[in-house]
């Protein structure tokens, strides 16, 4: 099996840019959203850490399973900084977050 041509490439990602799933982090981030991109996956890790479900997660930190599924497919637009990490301090009170 080789590789995709250039043209099936083009394809795929004019489909990928299509769907709404979970977001990835900027290819150049500015200190912030590496900051965000590292709280959003504190929550990812926690998840899969407990294996617990987006639903016990919701109700854990006390948001509704659309806003947790936000939080989880790294789509923070409605969320403030501040709000972020009072969320995942209700998950994880002992929580200690640096910025680098």
């Amino acid at each position: 099996m080789g590789f995709p041509s250039k043209a099936e490439v083009k394809r795929a990602l004019k489909k990928l840019e299509k769907l709404e799933g979970t977001l990835a982090k900027p290819a150049n981030p500015t200190a912030l959203e590496k900051f965000r991109w590292d709280i959003q996956q504190k929550f990812v890790s926690y998840k899969l850490n407990k294996k617990i479900s987006q639903q016990e997660m919701a109700e854990i930190i006390g948001i509704d399973k659309g806003k947790m599924s936000k939080i989880l497919h790294n789509r923070l637009e409605e969320f403030s900084t501040d709000r972020l990490i009072t969320l995942y301090e209700r998950l994880n009170p002992r929580a200690k977050l640096k910025v680098s």
